[in-house]
């Protein structure tokens, strides 16, 4: 047992992208976002200054600078892809609430309980997950250097955002990155034929390189939607698609507000058990395996009956990087994921105007339009900004139009 606090250097989320490796022939396809305006609608504001005011909002509730800094890049990673329901909309929502609750500890110093060089179990102690999860893939990182292969088990954590940002720490340094996290003891959603809820969402993130192109991102829940998107639809005043939401009876809900009600329920992946349901269960099951169970985090299923969505404390997460190039030859393992992708964007589409894809491109083409033309918030949210940097005594900056923002970050 030791009790030290990893001191893995954080790299900017800014920083450069892997070297391009020239890819095998194959057509290339380039998506409309990555030229232009990406046809949102809202206010636009530069990313830096964006940037700027979340990290100044954060070190104002104590935060050091740097590690604010850092959460402010995790934050705003949802607003840059398009994942708007894990962006700064949860500022106010959730992760100033959480700190000024006491339930995170702003100047927390995350500890190494287990150290086994290729594993480690780490404690958060309650540290901010935005940057605590981007230090722990950090940590996995720097252990896939020396062994192949890096897991930090994490536990005493909180909410870090989008998965996604965190696994694509890994391919920066060419190698794969998977992250896990269950909700800790919050209990929202029911397994297959249960009445209680057990679970949470307990989403899921898989970054690899693709050679010269965007890289692989596969960030998702393993329910049908997550609940920012579902109270998001809610404030909106929207309807929710068929499928999102069932009542107690398995009848679909379209109303939103019926979720915070506990007059509707998310449903798993797969949506009904003939059609996949389990495999969505599934799947929540195996990020609680992963994420609570081997740490000896907040796990979710309780013999006894428990309030369903209470506070999602003591969250577990799982760390793991691989590095391929520790297994065989680097250069050609990043041919030949140059290979793969190019492939999938070579396929011969269904529609010539709607070209094949693969997760993680349009979030790419997405974000480096937003760097270069700005951040569209919807004009609520945007008002909610001001209103935040007025009674922080902060500056918010100023809307720009896209042609206006600054080149690319």
């Amino acid at each position: 047992m030791t009790s030290t606090t990893p001191t893995t250097p954080t790299a900017s989320a800014d920083a450069a992208a892997p070297t391009a490796v020239t890819p095998r022939p194959g057509p290339r396809v380039v998506p409309p976002e990555a030229s232009g305006s990406d046809g949102d609608t809202g206010v636009r504001v530069p990313y830096r200054g964006l940037l700027g005011f979340v990290a100044d909002v954060l070190r104002a509730r104590g935060l050091p600078e740097h590690r604010a800094g850092t959460a402010a890049e995790a934050l705003c990673h949802g607003d840059l892809t398009g994942f708007t329901s894990h962006g700064i909309t949860n500022l106010t929502r959730l992760y100033l609430p959480l700190l000024d609750s006491g339930r995170c500890d702003p100047r927390a110093e995350p500890r190494i309980v287990t150290d086994h060089g290729a594993s480690v179990l780490l404690d958060a102690r309650r540290a901010l997950g935005l940057w605590a999860a981007t230090e722990a893939m950090d940590l996995a990182v720097e252990r896939a250097r020396r062994y192949g292969v890096g897991m930090v088990s994490v536990r005493g954590a909180t909410h870090f955002g989008c998965a996604g940002h965190h696994a694509l720490r890994a391919v920066r340094h060419h190698m794969v990155g998977l992250v896990t996290a269950n909700c800790g003891r919050q209990r929202i959603v029911r397994p297959v034929g249960g009445r209680a809820p057990m679970l949470g969402t307990n989403p899921l993130a898989l970054a690899a390189p693709a050679g010269d192109r965007p890289p692989f991102v596969l960030d998702m829940a393993t329910t049908v939607a997550p609940t920012g998107r579902v109270r998001a639809a809610a404030r909106a005043g929207q309807s929710v698609p068929v499928g999102w939401l069932h009542d107690d009876d398995g009848r679909p809900v379209t109303d939103p507000a019926a979720f915070d009600r506990g007059q509707a329920h998310l449903r798993w992946l797969g949506g009904d058990p003939d059609s996949g349901a389990y495999k969505g269960f599934g799947l929540g099951l195996l990020v609680e395996v992963l994420s609570a169970l081997v740490p000896g985090a907040g796990v979710g299923p309780q013999e006894e009956t428990a309030e369903p969505a209470g506070p999602d404390d003591d969250i577990g997460c799982l760390m793991l990087a691989i590095a391929p190039g520790r297994l065989r030859p680097e250069a050609e393992f990043r041919t030949d994921a140059a290979a793969l992708f190019g492939a999938l964007l070579g396929c011969p589409p269904v529609r010539a105007d709607e070209p094949v894809r693969y997760p993680g491109w349009p979030e790419d083409a997405r974000s480096r339009d937003r760097r270069a033309h700005g951040v569209p918030l919807e004009p609520a949210l945007y008002r909610e900004m001001l209103d935040l940097a007025r009674n922080s005594g902060l500056g918010f900056p100023a809307p720009v139009r896209p042609s206006a923002a600054g080149g690319p970050a």
